[in-house]
């Protein structure tokens, strides 16, 4: 039987149909010239050469900055010359020094599709006071230089800000903008008083306010989505979602929940996929297919399928590779930004979190996706922040915001109870559950409230 669902090893999570994997029920077969394929029951797992990881290691270590991540499925035999083959592009914008944004919210509000340049400098401002809350004791002479900095540009320039704001919804942001400069002026009288607990709760707060009045800049939907892919479930906006898992055999913690932001913003096609599945009640009581410290994948239906069948047609549905680049007026799709060229090019969703959701696909079928998804947890060799290879090639839509250390217990074999839409239902379009028995947002517990506001990761 041929092998239908492959996972790669510390690197690209994938949904590959190995044809080369050839194998009997029940028994591990080597392919020819291949990868090793175990079989379990009907669905084979394709796993990664030893030798070829070991030359690729090698080659890291020498420097030798190897960005095709295809050469991972090359067999072995032909890995010198593929390498021989490959250019090496020491000049990607990915492969620069520096610190990059790794904190989730940060990262949703730098996403959004808006250019007013006096909240952006607001919210670098703040931002930056991370920076300080490193240096022990903290450093009050950076914090303060950012409040003086916020607060001058929201005294003075708040008309500028307003100015981009959507007509609708001006006098939210006039409020809002108000309660910024209050909460301003009480962060001056924290930063001459000293206050170490208080820096960091005020500071999200702060930025909590500044996304808000960021989002009052959207008026409506940023682009208008290519009519091939117009008719599927589409996320236009944002939503914060749910996940709860129950851990199988964990002495510390039987069970645990999460919270996920979806950014149909700038994958609306991906994310109303994952929407309207969880809609679907997909998601519910399977299993962890993956956790190996590099990313917990999930999404794998029970049975021979590799992901989810539409009951109206019988059909596997699928999804394109959907990646949307700054400045851009369309995401790409179907084709990974190697593909076209642009390799200094860093996608407005970045897999620099720990807690980025995308969805897997077959390595070699950019529009495979279906309903496998996997949350990376930390950097790799293939994953530095600011030069990983996974970003262009992986279509993230969403990150984890709250409790992210939950996916750190997640272990094969742990069950999802279940995913459930908090808020942002609205904005999913052509959705295709039965609307009637589909689950009610829920409503977000004091707890997660006040976490969302003022627990927020510090580092950024």
């Amino acid at each position: 039987m041929v092998g239908t669902t492959s996972f790669a090893p510390q690197g690209l999570p994938c949904t590959k149909v190995y044809t080369q994997c050839k194998a009997t029920r029940g028994k591990q077969t080597p392919a020819a010239k291949g990868p090793s394929c175990k079989v379990h029951a009907t669905k084979a797992v394709c796993s990664f050469d030893e030798t070829k990881e070991n030359l690729f290691k090698a080659a890291r270590t020498a420097g030798l900055g190897l960005a095709l991540t295809a050469a991972l499925f090359i067999p072995t035999a032909q890995f010198a010359e593929a390498f021989e083959a490959q250019p090496v592009y020491g000049e990607m914008a990915r492969l620069t020094a520096g610190d990059p944004v790794k904190n989730a919210y940060a990262l949703l509000r730098n996403a959004l599709p808006i250019n007013n340049k006096q909240i952006r400098q607001v919210q670098l401002a703040l931002e930056s006071i991370s920076e300080d809350l490193r240096v022990p004791g903290v450093r009050f002479s950076g914090v303060s230089k950012s409040v003086e900095t916020s607060l001058s540009v929201v005294s003075r320039q708040g008309d500028k800000i307003l100015k981009d704001v959507a007509p609708s919804k001006k006098d939210e942001a006039k409020l809002l903008l108000a309660d910024l400069k209050q909460g301003l002026e009480e962060f001056k009288i924290v930063v001459d008083n000293k206050d170490k607990q208080q820096v960091p709760i005020l500071q999200q707060k702060l930025l909590t306010t500044v996304g808000l009045i960021e989002e009052a800049m959207m008026d409506g939907f940023p682009f208008e989505i290519p009519q091939e892919y117009a008719s599927m479930p589409l996320l236009k906006g944002r939503a914060t979602l749910e996940l709860k898992v129950r851990y199988i055999d964990n002495p510390k913690v039987k069970s645990d929940t999460m919270t996920i932001v979806l950014d149909g913003l700038n994958a609306p096609v991906t994310a109303g996929n994952f929407m309207d599945l969880v809609q679907r009640k997909f998601y519910d009581k399977l299993e962890v297919d993956r956790s190996d410290g590099f990313v917990v994948q999930m999404g794998n239906p029970k049975g021979k399928e590799i992901g989810f069948v539409d009951p109206k047609t019988n059909k596997l549905r699928t999804i394109p590779l959907e990646v949307k680049v700054p400045g851009d007026k369309l995401p790409v799709y179907g084709e990974t930004l190697e593909d076209i060229g642009r390799y200094n090019d860093v996608p407005a969703l970045p897999f620099n979190a720990y807690g980025t959701l995308a969805m897997a696909r077959s390595e070699f079928e950019t529009n495979s996706a279906s309903s496998q998804i996997f949350f990376l947890l930390k950097e790799s060799e293939l994953t530095p922040s600011g030069s990983n290879l996974l970003d262009g090639r992986y279509s993230v839509f969403g990150y984890v915001t709250i409790n992210p250390d939950a996916l750190g217990e997640m272990k094969v074999g742990d069950i999802i109870e279940s995913i459930r839409v908090v808020d942002g239902l609205e904005n999913l379009v052509n959705p295709t559950y039965d609307q009637r028995s589909a689950p009610p947002e829920q409503e977000p517990t004091q707890q997660e409230a006040i976490a969302s506001i003022a627990l927020e990761e510090v580092t950024l």
